[in-house]
């Protein structure tokens, strides 16, 4: 698979620290790249204007508000399969997702899988700069995933992915209920409803060292009242 086939599509809100140095190691590998941005009011649509006309193989895409991570994703992956991507990949825009593992996700890809997740949660992977306290809230939220949704995906709500682009443009990730960060677990549902094919990469998380994390109590509600909402429907037969 030619790197060139490979498009990364990157969110950003407020990730102007971040976005040139993650922009130029995903390019080194000689990806593609689609950022979109919500808005972002200290500056990184500018920034991200700047890399698109002064790098090749950078895209981007503007959006009128800060609508969501799921609808951004959804809009980037729209736009990759537009521009005849064979493997899109998904990361933050903050370095928790290290670059240089995105070709053991696409070798995943390349040995029959549909969809590479890079887990936390398998053998290898680990989260070394996280406290206690958020370890057993992320291995909670995943084992109530996995066990509400009846999905075997032991890392539903990581970020970190590469798909097969026929495989993802059959998945209606346009209809996406979660606007949060349970876009994650609903689209690892999705896909395992879909029968794909699903591969778990270990990878090792890392705490952003620059700008300020988007996680707050509102997508963590969202999370648990989709979650729950999804289970309660399955066991009643519908989906």
């Amino acid at each position: 698979m030619r790197p060139d086939q490979i498009v990364v599509v990157v969110p950003t809100y407020n990730e102007a620290p971040n976005l040139a140095h993650l922009t130029a190691a995903v390019l080194l590998h000689g990806y593609r790249v689609i950022i979109v941005d919500d808005n972002s009011p200290d500056g990184t649509g500018k920034l991200a204007d700047e890399l698109s006309t002064t790098t090749d193989g950078v895209e981007v895409i503007h959006r009128p508000h800060k609508g969501g991570i799921g609808p951004a994703y959804a809009e980037g992956f729209s736009r990759a399969i537009e521009r005849d991507a064979e493997v899109v990949v998904q990361m933050d825009c903050d370095f928790s997702h290290n670059p240089e593992d995105i070709p053991r996700l696409v070798h995943a890809l390349e040995a029959g899988a549909d969809l590479a997740n890079g887990s936390r949660y398998v053998p290898g992977g680990d989260t070394p700069d996280w406290p206690w306290r958020r370890r057993f809230l992320s291995r909670g939220g995943n084992l109530y995933a996995r066990l509400m949704l009846g999905i075997p995906v032991r890392d539903a709500t990581g970020g970190f992915r590469a798909w097969r682009a026929q495989a993802l443009a059959a998945l209606p990730f346009a209809q996406a209920r979660a606007s949060g960060y349970s876009f994650q677990v609903e689209m690892a549902m999705r896909a395992v409803d879909s029968g794909l094919e699903v591969a778990e990469v270990p990878i090792v998380f890392r705490d952003r060292t620059r700008g300020t994390s988007k996680m707050g109590p509102e997508i963590v509600r969202e999370a648990i009242r989709l979650v729950t909402v999804w289970g309660i429907k399955r066991r009643l037969g519908g989906r």
